[in-house]
């Protein structure tokens, strides 16, 4: 299993790249052997080379042969076979991922003065080529802010075990670079290759159980412990490096503009396990985590400060502090530093200390650290101290670097999202206003009387619970969360939990209601002189295509209510504001849901303008293109200009957060490109005028091809009545809800509704069975509808797809699921549908339009086959299917065998655990779940 290369240029970085490929595969053939004997491996190339050949000339016959191939291997022999594909393409992309920190340390290693594209660098130095002053440079990073929210939706297959073997098997590969290596060395190296492979063989891939929430607050914090709490400051020193060669007449401190947060531990949407109690758990785990990692740094930094005072004078300052800490600070665990000649070493001893008592609530506030300002104020005391007496280097190196870490994550590590469906909130809310006899069911109101009513309810003082009134379980657990959010702030600091954020936001009482929830608990109050004080805000998240008809109304309407703007303006006049991209797509298709999620976008921001409020969209991508996946940057540089002035969050999941922050190198270029690509955004505001002629005409033309789009789209997904039992039964639907990889239920509620199922198990259901139909499905009818056949037409779209940044990104997304999706392996999971009325009908519209979608690509980009413009990625995908489809095939197969013996009232957890296993292995080998 050698062969899977990325031939795409003859480089040398790429022969590095075949290197490695076939290094470790020669060491996946010797486990295998070592494991199952030559046997398997001889079944394991046999199938490999068949499925190379049908890829390579699809003749009836062979395909025949193929498939009766995989139907005649014995259980046995089926499980290695699976297992030896999925672990392939595990190595592969551990090589691949290597590779591209290989080739940004080459170009950086050749480039000399050349600066690389895409980044800061490249960015600040437009800033001056253009004319950018100073001052304009420094509003546009003043104004400049992305965060980025880790999720755990249930897209990462992978467990932590297994996470942590590739990254051991990682960092060895890339020793195979080091030209000192000896001889010896290398055997070495090679041997314990080998036994990381056959410990990866060895360990399950699947877990046992789901895990808990709490284990997923663990999984997310990984990621800061390996990568992000060294990565992210280095990002703001390259900024500032880069800063002071361009504009050197300044002194830069970036304010912090790039961050990270979580939904880990808050998001109860459809999550009975995220509790009020969980949310607590998690602020504490992820400040244990950030008191670790600082007593880290600490005991590194001690390894620096060994000045004398036998040689250098110190401060004052730092010696008064020393003296204060020995007053009031007792050492335990932590021993006493005896050479008093160093006092950088004995004051950092007392630091240590102080962060250990931040976790021990017994310690009087004078033995800890109150707040995280406390800490920061230690740490300038010892940089003022270095530079005194000239060891700016170390300042500069060490202290500066411990002080951003500091400012980035303090003592919370990541701002916790808070996130519930509306519906819960009308339920509470009804229950409490029953009980006060304020009106005896609130839920059955009109919207303005809705409306009307909270807004007196946010103006009046008195509270509207009582701690003598019992409620139902629901309605409690809802009260807890806020009381919970109050005391976390209180506790950890206010930027622990500052959003809100209501799923299924569908009017303005939706939000309101969880303003008079933060009301209730203190987290928003009148002062005596009126000013209003607000420490949690709502945050609307607008999902399908009717909400976001409806949200420039909904805003505009809580804009104009003076204690709702009031609230706001406590805010910094900064509004929150969600995005969909999972239900919009799922409820409207791929066409319509970017278009409409353009719309909304400029529309929103319009209305916000006109009340002096800025905002902040936060755009729920998912990894795959179903969900709004794509690299970083593009996702920044897609929006329009106008709309990313108070800032950008966006949602990291599943198996994005691994591949893009799993290594330092890998993590290290995503979010330099996106600072970048910010950069690049906040310059086009500054120069963009108003909307063109021909802009204008591009949106009309994009507006009908949606129209059409959508009518297609939900002509299949809403109107055709078999549809949902043909999306059941040819794809293993059913079988992802059985993957362990999160503790939320797969549906918000028990029912078979397409509006109960999430967009997570819609799009993974899709992926594994090679349609990738959200991705793509009814953009060939609105483009064709505009083309029909009309040259002067094509032209048009032609030039749109040349100038138009959201044209271009569309027709991207979908050429990248065009050539992902296979239609031949797609019909094979069709064959599993009972009806085969219902199944020729409905997947001979799909493969119609995934023949007109293909067409149509190919007619407005210029190219013959999809994606010529990029043959390294075109490569990559054509090379991989042929180690895919094996997997493939016997996932349809053990589905048919599965579902034939559940039928029969049998279940076979063999069976299922070999579907499983399937399930893992496409995803690594598409690089894509749901």
């Amino acid at each position: 299993m050698t062969e899977l290369t990325v031939t795409a240029g003859k480089t040398n970085s790429n022969n590095l790249l075949r290197r490695d490929i076939r290094f470790l595969g020669n060491i996946l053939g010797e486990v295998l052997v070592h494991q199952g004997g030559n046997e398997l491996l001889d079944i394991v190339e046999k199938i490999r080379e068949t499925s190379k050949s049908l890829r390579a000339a699809f003749l009836p016959e062979l395909h025949e042969e193929f498939k009766e191939l995989i139907n005649s291997l014995e259980p046995g022999i089926r499980h290695q076979v699976i297992r030896a594909f999925a672990i392939y393409f595990q190595l592969v992309n551990i090589a691949e991922q290597n590779h591209r920190i290989r080739r940004r340390r080459d170009y950086e290693r050749s480039a000399g003065e050349t600066v690389q594209p895409g980044s800061i660098e490249a960015a600040v130095r437009e800033l001056k080529e253009h004319g950018f002053s100073f001052w304009e440079v420094e509003e546009i990073l003043n104004g400049m802010s992305l965060e980025l929210v880790m999720t755990a939706h249930p897209t990462e297959a992978k467990r932590r075990a297994i996470l942590d073997i590739h990254k051991r098997i990682a960092d060895d590969v890339m020793l195979l670079d080091n030209p000192t290596l000896t001889f010896r060395e290398r055997e070495q190296l090679r041997e314990k290759l080998l036994n990381e492979v056959i410990t990866l063989w060895q360990t399950d891939e699947l877990r046992d159980r789901k895990p808990t929430v709490l284990d997923e607050v663990k999984n997310g914090m990984y990621y800061f412990h390996e990568t992000l709490f060294d990565v992210l400051p280095e990002v703001y020193q390259e900024l500032e490096r880069c800063l002071s060669k361009y504009y050197p007449e300044h002194l830069w401190h970036m304010p912090t503009y790039l961050r990270f947060g979580s939904w880990i531990g808050g998001d109860r949407d459809g999550n009975p396990s995220v509790t009020a109690d969980v949310t607590w758990e998690t602020l504490k785990m992820q400040r244990k985590l950030a008191i670790m990692e600082y007593q880290r740094l600490l005991a590194e930094l001690f390894k620096y400060l060994s000045f004398s005072t036998s040689i250098v004078d110190v401060t004052d300052e730092l010696l008064a502090s020393i003296q204060r800490d020995r007053l009031q600070v007792k050492l335990s665990r932590i021993p006493q530093w005896t050479n008093e000649k160093e006092p950088y070493r004995i004051k950092l001893t007392y630091m240590t200390q102080k962060l250990q008592n931040v976790l021990d609530e017994s310690k009087k506030d004078s033995e800890r650290y109150t707040g995280v300002n406390s800490l920061l104020d230690d740490l300038k005391i010892i940089d003022r101290s270095l530079r005194h007496h000239y060891a700016d280097y170390v300042a500069d190196t060490h202290i500066k670097k411990l002080i951003r870490q500091v400012e980035l994550f303090g003592f919370h590590t990541a701002t916790l999202d808070i996130r519930q469906h509306s519906k819960e909130h009308e339920n509470a809310m009804t229950e409490i206003l029953a009980h006060m006899n304020i009106v005896s069911n609130y839920a059955e109101l009109e919207e303005e009387e809705k409306v009307d009513l909270l807004e007196r309810l946010l103006n009046d003082p008195r509270p509207l619970t009582s701690p003598y009134q019992e409620y139902s379980d629901s309605t409690t657990e809802c009260l807890n969360v806020y009381r919970t959010v109050f005391k976390a702030q209180k506790e950890f600091g206010t930027k622990c939990i500052t959003s809100y954020l209501i799923s299924m936001t569908e009017a303005a009482s939706d939000i309101l209601e969880v303003m008079v929830f933060a009301k209730e608990v203190g987290l928003l109050y009148k002062e005596a002189d009126g000013t209003v004080v607000c420490t949690l805000q709502s945050v609307p998240l607008f999902e399908t295509v009717d909400d976001l008809h409806e949200a420039p109304g909904i805003m505009r309407r809580l804009f104009n209510m003076p204690i709702y703007r009031q609230s706001v303006a406590a805010m910094n006049d900064l509004q929150e504001i969600m995005l969909g991209y999972s239900d919009s797509n799922k409820d409207g298709g791929v066409v319509t849901a970017n278009w409409e999620l353009r719309v909304a976008l400029k529309q929103i921001t319009a209305v916000a303008k006109e009340s002096g409020v800025k905002l902040k969209f936060f755009h729920g991508r998912g990894g795959a293109l179903g969900r709004g996946g794509m690299p970083l940057n593009r996702s920044i540089l897609v929006q329009p200009p106008e709309t990313i002035g108070g800032g950008i969050k966006i949602t990291e999941q599943g198996e994005v957060i691994s591949s893009r922050y799993a290594l330092k190198g890998i993590a290290y270029r995503s979010l330099e490109t996106a600072t970048s690509a910010l950069i690049q955004s906040a310059k086009q505001a500054k120069l963009q005028e108003s909307s063109s002629a021909e802009e204008e005409k591009w949106d009309e033309i994009v507006a009908g091809i949606s129209e059409i789009s959508l009518n297609k789209y939900q002509d299949l997904v809403f109107r055709e009545p078999d549809f949902m039992k043909f999306f059941r039964e040819s794809t293993p639907l059913v079988e992802v809800g059985e993957l362990n990889i999160g503790s939320r239920p797969s549906k918000r509620k028990n029912s078979d509704r397409f509006e109960d199922l999430r967009a997570i198990p819609w799009v993974f259901a899709w992926t594994q069975s090679r349609y990738l139909f959200p991705a793509w499905y009814a953009a060939g009818t609105g483009l064709n509808a505009y083309y029909q056949n009309n040259e002067e037409n094509l032209r048009v779209l032609q030039d749109m797809y040349k100038n138009s940044t959201f044209f271009k990104s569309l027709i991207d997304t979908l050429q990248f699921a065009i050539i992902k999706a296979d239609l031949v392996i797609a019909k094979e999971y069709a064959k599993m549908c009972q009806d085969s009325e219902a199944k020729d009908r409905i997947f001979g519209q799909i493969e119609r339009e995934f023949h007109l979608t293909k067409d149509m690509i190919s007619k407005i980009t210029g190219n013959s086959e999809i994606l010529d413009d990029s043959p390294a990625v075109q490569e990559s995908i054509r090379l991989r299917d042929p180690y895919v489809d094996p997997l493939s095939y016997l996932q349809v197969q053990l589905l048919t065998e599965l579902r034939a013996a559940r039928e029969q009232g049998h279940d076979d957890s063999e069976l299922l655990r070999e579907v499983l296993l399937t399930i893992n292995g496409i995803a690594a080998g598409l690089r894509n779940t749901g």
